[in-house]
């Protein structure tokens, strides 16, 4: 879960070109206060008091929020737990005021955390902290896991409310967290809320998209969500440290295609992954999915270039693991799942009342002035038109700019010879997603 992930993930996106189809915000410190929407007060406080250096006036708390193990305290924790939380929170308010379709937290995902206990590499549920800001505006909102760990904090924290439903494929069986089963499904007004697909070892591209396309559809159908916050956990990826799938890039970005369809106000953020080359592709390819943009294969030269040695391709290969995934066992699932969602009342309402205040605001009040120099902040948000050809990052800010003089004869026509010689440039198509919104670090 190091941060060194988004670190080659954001390289990518700026090597690729993909940062300039986004606006780009940098994290928000979300406060103590705003944690506090979901986790306990006491929780909150143990996380921002607790360092390397004074753990040991700390054993009875560190074991009481487990704390210590899985969770391990480092230089920077509760920072770390203000960014990721912050991101989600922030795009869940740029989605609410409808400033982006799609917003985009790598740095989030974080969906093994509970109310007071840290959990499997999370210290802070920035999912449901995302997920309570979506329901200030909208009525339902639709929760889809595909890390091959089962979304246990997130599921039980809106067990019981019918306004959230929890989707988590995930593998099941003497696997962490040991949730997610079948037959999980929910409880009192949340009955039916809870989807679980318990999922086998080696599962393939061809075997998840058999149980991903129609359950999903079936859940879009019945449940009519009004926002949706997509979980792209990455170790659900072939070759993955501590996973045991076998999905390449393109079957994990189906599910993002897939869902991106809908055109349902969409936020995505990252979750597990340990093999970080591989993360790192598979979250570069579905920010180009979002953005309905074609990238090559061929990775662009970055800082960390020498670690998708020795192919430096963007796709892997799946392995020659066995899939123990059959298709009457996958039939199963999807019929019993559809026989549950029957049991389901279409759309459930909800009794008007005010809209609480925003989490944060996501815009700067005071006006730009004339007269300064455009910030870092502003640059990072300017999302460049489909016919700029240019790769200089300032050429914006000189190119209307003209010289007193007049061109030598001779120079113009040195120019004109140039352009002649120019390779036209394809134009790539606006998909209308060029709006989505990336909080990276």
């Amino acid at each position: 879960m190091k941060p060194h992930r988004m670190r080659m993930t954001h390289n990518l996106l700026l090597n690729y070109g993909l940062y300039r189809k986004m606006e780009i915000y940098r994290p928000y410190k979300a406060t103590g206060d705003e944690m506090t929407k979901f986790h306990s007060d006491d929780y909150i406080q143990f996380l921002r008091s607790i360092r390397p250096d004074n753990m040991s006036d700390y054993g009875k708390q560190m074991q009481r929020f487990n704390v210590g193990e899985d969770c391990p305290v480092f230089d920077g924790l509760f920072e770390f737990c203000q960014l990721s939380a912050g991101g989600s929170v922030a795009a869940a308010v740029k989605i609410n005021k409808q400033a982006s379709d799609i917003c985009i937290n790598w740095g989030g995902g974080l969906h093994h955390a509970k109310k007071s206990e840290a959990s499997g590499f999370c210290y802070v549920n920035d999912i449901v902290l995302g997920i309570l800001e979506l329901l200030k505006y909208h009525q339902r909102v639709l929760y889809i896991d595909i890390d091959v760990h089962h979304g246990d904090g997130v599921e039980e924290a809106f067990y019981t409310t019918d306004r959230v439903m929890c989707v988590s494929f995930h593998k099941y069986g003497e696997y962490f967290p040991g949730t997610g089963d079948l037959k999980d499904i929910g409880a009192g007004k949340g009955k039916y809320y809870s989807v679980n697909i318990p999922l086998r070892d080696g599962i393939d591209d061809d075997s998840y998209e058999s149980v991903f396309k129609p359950i999903i559809a079936k859940v879009m159908e019945t449940f009519q969500p009004n926002a949706v916050v997509l979980q792209c956990g990455a170790d659900s990826l072939t070759g993955d440290r501590l996973g045991c799938f076998n999905l390449t890039i393109k079957g994990h970005g189906k599910c993002v295609e897939f869902v991106k369809k809908y055109n349902i106000p969409l936020l995505m953020v990252g979750g597990g992954g340990y093999t970080i080359r591989n993360v790192s592709r598979c979250w570069t390819y579905e920010t180009a999915v979002a953005l309905g943009e074609e990238i090559p294969n061929e990775l662009p030269y970055t800082d960390y270039f020498e670690y998708f040695g020795p192919d430096f391709k963007l796709h892997i290969s799946p392995s020659n693991m066995t899939n123990q995934n059959t298709n009457e066992y996958l039939d199963k699932i999807k019929n019993q799942l559809f026989e549950n969602l029957r049991m389901l009342p279409h759309a459930p309402s909800v009794q008007m009342q005010a809209i609480p205040e925003d989490a944060m605001q996501v815009d700067r009040e005071d006006e730009d002035n004339p007269d300064s120099r455009q910030n870092q902040a502003d640059k990072d948000k300017r999302v460049s038109a489909n016919n700029e050809f240019s790769d200089s990052e300032d050429e914006g800010d000189r190119k209307e700019q003209k010289s007193h003089k007049g061109k030598k004869p001779r120079l113009e026509k040195f120019e004109n010879k140039i352009k002649a010689d120019e390779k036209p440039v394809e134009d790539t198509k606006d998909n209308g997603a060029s709006n989505a919104t990336a909080s990276a670090q």
